[in-house]
């Protein structure tokens, strides 16, 4: 990494400030893969740059295609539609103080920061000045229209709350800055959506149509039931995800992420470890035997040191993978989810961060319950290295030569 000094942040900064649109995005690209390894965190925290903007620039860069304005479509237009940096950092700011309904019932994400406050950290933290920001009350409508409404507070809160809640939390935060701070670490957030009915049931949406779509007027059994599982790529922003039409298992879960490393490894051919964001679920929780076991043979096939970093019971909606599930099924909304092709086609238009999903099917059929005997896993256990005052909530597994 090159050194950056307070003048050439400085400088950088300016220099960005004085481009726009896709110019901008190329700049803030080059400037965070030759100084910050390219790291959309790095280089929101160093220069207040949205890692969402971040993130576009460096796939328009990876992929050689750029996003073009719609410069045709003159009129007045909304102030974040003429601004689309404005709206960047209105996100980047008010997203780390929102949580997500767990119920995926609205796409409105909750927050605490006013208009005015907003106002004031867009001129602290992203370096505008008074004379280029709209109004407060235009910020407040602007708010309104991203979905950061004023809300009552709603019966989202976790029914429990075990006494290493905060401890956890706490360790949370402390792998995913350390995640953030070395190149050769690579983080991602992993989790299952809740099982899809595939058939043509009403899921309590709307779509655009000369005639209204028809769903069944009585839920019946589901022609099958298909289980989304998501791999966010925390450290670039692209999202995966996978269509399993068995069960959602420990092995399917590793089949996963097996699928996903091949895919994506050699974007990551530096990579020494691998930080999992993963919530206590019974089938990849820190004491499921067969799920501990298969990645520890992921660690000594890949040669990564593999670490698991789980959110509290009851908390695992705080998992940003979570975020995903959110806009996946407003995307759904309105739609009669017919057939696996469907489902699968339909994940393949939702866009995160601006940009698709990798969506594949898997068609394997995965057996319940499997486990590994007490006296065997004795093996597995002994290559754990388990976190002596969260044991069951930080796992280090390291490599070794097959």
């Amino acid at each position: 990494m090159k050194v950056l000094t307070e003048e050439v942040i400085a400088s950088f900064k300016d220099a960005a400030r004085k481009l726009t649109g896709s110019k901008r995005r190329a700049f803030q690209a080059q400037v965070t893969l030759d100084y910050l390894d390219g790291s959309i965190w790095k280089a929101e925290r160093v220069f207040g740059w949205s890692h969402h903007t971040v993130a576009l620039g460096l796939n328009e860069l990876r992929t050689g295609i750029t996003c073009q304005g719609n410069f045709s479509a003159r009129g007045n237009h909304k102030t974040e539609t003429k601004f689309p940096e404005l709206e960047a950092d209105i996100r980047a700011l008010a997203d780390p103080e929102s949580q997500a309904d767990p119920k995926f019932q609205s796409p409105f994400l909750y927050t605490r920061i006013t208009a005015k406050g907003m106002w004031q950290a867009l001129i602290d933290q992203k370096g505008w000045t008074d004379e280029e920001l709209p109004h407060v009350n235009t910020i407040g409508v602007i708010l309104n229209r991203l979905g950061y409404k004023l809300r009552r507070v709603q019966k989202t809160k976790p029914l429990k709350k075990i006494p290493e809640t905060d401890a956890i939390f706490a360790n949370v935060r402390q792998e995913n800055q350390t995640a953030v701070d070395f190149p050769d670490v690579v983080r991602i957030s992993m989790d299952a959506k809740a099982k899809v009915d595939v058939g043509d049931f009403s899921r309590d949406g709307e779509s655009r149509a000369a005639e209204a779509p028809r769903a069944l007027d009585h839920d019946t059994e589901p022609k099958k039931k298909l289980v989304p599982y998501g791999i966010l790529n925390v450290s670039s922003g692209l999202l995966s995800i996978f269509i399993g039409t068995s069960h959602e298992t420990s092995d399917f879960i590793v089949d996963c992420l097996e699928q996903w490393w091949d895919a994506n490894k050699a974007q990551h051919s530096a990579a020494r470890r691998l930080v999992i964001n993963l919530d206590n679920g019974p089938e990849n929780s820190g004491a499921r035997t067969q799920f501990l076991y298969r990645l520890v043979r992921f660690a000594d096939a890949t040669g990564l040191e593999v670490k698991l970093v789980y959110y509290p019971p009851y908390h695992s909606k705080y998992n940003l993978i979570e975020r995903c599930w959110g806009i996946l099924e407003g995307h759904w909304n309105g739609t009669l989810l017919n057939s696996v092709h469907t489902v699968v086609e339909w994940a393949r238009t939702m866009t995160w961060n601006g940009v698709q999903p990798v969506v594949s099917l898997i068609e394997k059929t995965y057996d319940k319950g499997v486990r590994i005997a007490k006296a065997a896993f004795k093996a597995v256990e002994s290559r754990l290295q388990r976190d002596k005052i969260l044991p069951k909530y930080e796992i280090l597994i390291q490599p070794q030569s097959i």
